[in-house]
């Protein structure tokens, strides 16, 4: 039995590792929502500027520049010790046109195929070098470097003013910001951002933020780097999603992530949340954030909890509400979308000796008193999805399953809460929901989402 097991994940690492050698990014297939002439209205409010194929993304990284005189990509696997951003253009067949893309964007079956590249990525500006230069006084005082602090006050002035630009012709005043995962480059981070970008109508600013997360070399050397890359990107994207989210000129800020980049967004969001309430301040007051979506969650399910729950056990940070009244965190919801089938996180699971991953949690992963204290808890949603895989390895479902993106879109452009109509998942439990498909038992459950929504 055993050395079947190994003889499994050996296939599964070898299958990760071919991964390199794909074939070229096409667009994802048609969410559900859209497909056929009764669908949803795409690009109703789309405004001219924005009617051409290639998407301009803004772009946040900690990537070093690339070095690797063979590569085509701006930014490598290495660490920056700065944040730089600018804007990164994806493109869509060079020979197709708006109206044509904007047809086969309508289409359950496409009568050809959409081939995504990375056009034009200019790199506008750049944080200073971390850590910041320091003076000290005689006195012993120590300062920050008034050089360095202009610097700093000069780029976040340039990033907000990119952003200022962006909005001017967008239809909504909400932003997305993606956060892609493990085996990962620049280019691959860009094509899923663009593509949902363009599937939610081009009417936000979009925006990703990609780290340093490795895709080439042996495996797991791969995985392991990464994995400590992934916490050296922790501050820079706290520091991003602090900017966007204290903008005015933002109604709401939308936070996404896949696999490996969930454990970077929650351990940003923690921080955040914890420097917010220790300075007495409410989250939800401070910072405009509103969905949270994690994909895929590569991230042990012990260490997820720590991460939500840690500030609700700790009563000496939290001491300036009354009655022990928890302070609030987002306008919105956390949705976590796990499937069972992801052969992806069996392997993460075996390299970490994992119990559980989020990612792969089924519905009866989470016990009753478990789901009962998240109810509680409030606005948390676990979307299971127990279908058949739509890529090879049932990891990237939001983009590659048609009714997994047309609930994430209905949710992030439309609003729709779970059980709404376009949103007619079966709740499986006070927590838990799951794509309908034959045989699939309701369990009765207590609360209604409203209920346990504070």
């Amino acid at each position: 039995m055993g050395c079947c097991r190994f003889a499994l994940h050996s296939l599964l690492l070898g299958a990760l590792l071919a991964g390199c050698t794909t074939p070229p990014r096409t667009l994802m297939p048609t969410p559900v929502l859209y497909q056929g002439p009764v669908g949803e209205a795409m690009f109703e409010r789309t405004v001219a500027s924005r009617r051409h194929p290639p998407v301009d993304l803004l772009y946040i990284t900690d990537r070093a520049p690339q070095t690797d005189p063979e590569s085509v990509l701006p930014y490598g696997e290495a660490r920056a010790r700065r944040i730089a951003f600018g804007s990164a253009e994806v493109r869509m067949s060079a020979d197709l046109d708006w109206p044509t893309l904007e047809a086969e964007s309508r289409l359950a079956t496409r009568d050809r195929e959409i081939v995504l590249s990375l056009g034009t990525v200019t790199e506008l500006g750049t944080f200073p070098r971390e850590p910041f230069p320091l003076r000290r006084t005689a006195d012993g005082e120590v300062f920050r470097d008034e050089a360095a602090m202009a610097e700093h006050a000069a780029a976040k002035q340039q990033l907000q003013a990119q952003i200022r630009r962006r909005l001017a012709d967008a239809p909504s005043r909400e932003a997305i910001l993606y956060v892609h995962g493990f085996n990962e480059t620049f280019a691959s981070a860009a094509y899923t951002a663009a593509e949902l970008c363009h599937f939610l109508g081009r009417e936000h600013l979009c925006a990703f933020f990609t780290w340093p997360a490795s895709s080439t070399g042996n495996f797991l050397i791969s995985y392991t780097s990464t994995t400590e890359s992934a916490e050296y990107a922790v501050d820079h994207l706290k520091k991003t999603i602090r900017l966007l989210a204290r903008m005015p000129e933002l109604e709401s800020v939308h936070l996404l992530a896949h696999s490996r980049g969930t454990a970077v967004l929650l351990s940003a969001l923690r921080e955040l949340m914890i420097e917010t309430i220790a300075a007495g301040k409410e989250p939800v007051e401070e910072l405009a954030i509103n969905n949270v979506v994690l994909f895929s969650p590569d991230i042990d399910l012990d260490i997820a909890g720590q991460q939500l729950t840690a500030y609700i056990s700790d009563p000496d940070l939290i001491s300036v509400w009354p009655e022990q009244r928890l302070p609030r965190s987002i306008h919105g919801r956390l949705t976590i979308y796990a499937s069972p089938e992801d052969r992806a996180l069996r392997v993460s699971q075996l390299l970490f000796r994992s119990r559980n991953r989020v990612g792969g949690l089924s519905a009866g992963d989470l016990s009753p008193e478990t789901q009962a204290y998240l109810a509680r808890l409030g606005r948390l949603d676990l979307i299971v999805y127990g279908g058949d895989r739509t890529d090879i390895f049932g990891h990237s479902y939001f983009t590659t399953n048609p009714l997994v993106s047309s609930d994430v879109i209905q949710m992030l452009r439309y609003g729709r809460q779970l059980g709404e109509p376009g949103r007619e998942l079966v709740r499986t439990g006070p927590v838990v929901w799951e794509f309908p498909r034959p045989g699939l038992s309701v369990v009765a459950a207590t609360e209604s989402p409203a209920a346990t929504a504070p």
